[in-house]
């Protein structure tokens, strides 16, 4: 199966989860897991959340964003992953004056 995010509509969303500034998304979800090719635009973050019944899985493809990971601050640049496990927390933002693009995997567990 190919999913080409190219062919979803982008979704733009002020204030991702209580963060602030702008997230731009192209989502593939089914009931096993979700999909998504983002851009957080600078001086964007995401809201703090957890993991409680998922993980979640963040690849950048470029830029770089800054995660806070159970209270801890980590820098992903290009060719990283960020992992938050279930039963974590973690928010991102980007602290940078362009853009931050990532690919993220959110299996879904029953």
């Amino acid at each position: 199966m190919i999913i080409d995010f190219d062919k979803i509509p982008e979704l733009h969303q002020v204030g991702f989860k209580g963060g602030k500034g702008l997230l731009d998304t192209r989502n593939y979800t089914d009931d096993k897991v979700k999909i998504m090719y983002s851009t957080l635009r600078p001086g964007a973050s995401t809201g703090l959340h957890s993991h409680e019944e998922n993980c979640e899985v963040i690849f950048v493809v470029s830029g770089e964003l800054t995660f806070h990971y159970d209270g801890v601050v980590e820098v992903a640049r290009v060719g990283q992953v960020h992992y938050c496990p279930t039963g974590h927390s973690h928010y991102m933002e980007n602290l940078t004056d362009h853009d931050a693009v990532y690919f993220a995997i959110v299996p879904e567990h029953h």
